[in-house]
């Protein structure tokens, strides 16, 4: 073993989760349906000083079924699901044309907590697009208009360019729009939410549809 890997190694290990008191999660007291609850925990996770509690990571599959993850912001999480956008142009977005079915991972270790959905991926209509666009931040909208998202970039030099030239349409533009620019909206088919315990007894709970309503079950850590 190479003095490097050792080195790692060594600093994997020592490193600790959860040094902080843990709250307590009460599955029988957790409503019906999974929204309301991951509402109250994210409310929670804001008050707990949770550093950017709406970031999300997104999992697909390309074509040939190869999973892929990044890291994203969540964007709303409604009746209809749990809502992000991205470029229909990116890899994110032609993976989801191909395979239109995704799963979500927050996690939030202020508490301990982790919250995963999974489920189809439905795009928005284009004017809930634009109006996702149009809500966004400047530097968000000088991003998007950007473009070329996945594709080679010859050179840094090109994007220092095109990012110059979008920041100055965004700034004189606000309502200026990407056409590829799309919001898109995991249906959630199950919903899992997990307490860490100090003791390693984890609460796992999830939520599966069935029909209309919802079942809850406890799983084991």
């Amino acid at each position: 073993m190479s003095d490097a890997q050792k080195d790692f190694r060594d600093l994997l290990h020592t490193q600790r989760v959860w040094d902080v008191p843990l709250p307590r999660f009460d599955p029988s007291s957790a409503p019906a349906a999974p929204l309301p609850l991951f509402h109250a925990w994210f409310a929670e996770a804001v008050a707990a000083g949770q550093t950017e509690p709406h970031t999300m990571t997104l999992a697909t599959a390309d074509a040939e079924g190869r999973p892929d993850v990044r890291t994203l912001m969540l964007h709303d999480a409604d009746e209809r699901g749990w809502h992000f956008a991205t470029h229909a142009t990116s890899t994110k977005g032609r993976q989801l044309a191909a395979r239109p079915y995704a799963a979500l991972g927050f996690y939030w270790p202020a508490q301990g907590r982790q919250v995963r959905v999974r489920g189809a991926v439905a795009p928005a209509g284009r004017e809930e697009s634009r109006a996702d666009l149009r809500a966004r931040s400047t530097g968000a909208l000088a991003a998007a208009l950007t473009g070329s998202q996945s594709e080679v970039l010859p050179s840094r030099e090109e994007l220092v360019r095109a990012s110059e030239a979008a920041w100055d349409r965004a700034r004189s533009e606000p309502d200026a729009e990407a056409e590829t620019w799309t919001r898109y909206v995991v249906e959630p088919r199950e919903v899992e939410f997990f307490q860490g315990d100090g003791q390693r007894r984890h609460v796992r709970l999830r939520y599966r549809r069935d029909g209309a309503a919802w079942t809850r079950e406890l799983l084991w850590p």
